[in-house]
């Protein structure tokens, strides 16, 4: 028997799974669990679809699965009909209620990321860039969640 359950992956609610998962694929250079790829140019993609009545299509996939380098499961994206987004940094409506702290090793990254965030479709929320201490940006992702890059060693 484990002494511990083990964290398998954190899971993300998402209006569009398959554009949130490309978002984070692209953001952290993760790869897609075998089955989860996105199918080929012009075939219908059966991930995270919703019938006429805005109902999960009984033939669509509404999980996704990213894994790192190392093939460890580590975000899943996984289709809701609607979700508020996040209205960090103020609490009212809709806090946070959880984030991604991501990690670069110098602040020339924390500046590279900050673009490349930028261009996959990130909102900056929060530019703490010029603290001495912990140099960081927040963003929220394509569905509004909210995710820090912070300058960190590793």
């Amino acid at each position: 028997m484990a002494d511990f359950p083990e964290l398998r992956q954190t899971v993300l609610d998402s209006t569009d799974p398959r554009a949130l998962a490309e978002f984070y694929r692209e953001l952290l250079g993760y790869a897609y669990r075998p089955g989860d790829e996105p199918p080929p140019a012009g075939q219908p993609d059966q991930a995270g679809q919703l019938d006429q009545a805005g109902q999960l299509d009984q033939a669509a996939v509404d999980w996704l699965v990213l894994r790192d380098a190392q093939g460890v499961s580590r975000l899943a994206f996984q289709l809701v009909k609607e979700l508020p987004a996040a209205s960090w940094p103020d609490s009212v409506p809709v806090p946070q209620q959880l984030h991604l702290d991501l990690t670069v090793p110098t602040f020339a990254d924390l500046n590279a990321q900050h673009e490349r965030a930028v261009a996959l479709g990130a909102r900056l929320l929060l530019d703490r860039s010029d603290d001495p201490e912990e140099p960081l940006r927040v963003y929220a992702d394509l569905d509004g969640h909210p995710f820090c890059i912070f300058v960190a060693a590793r």
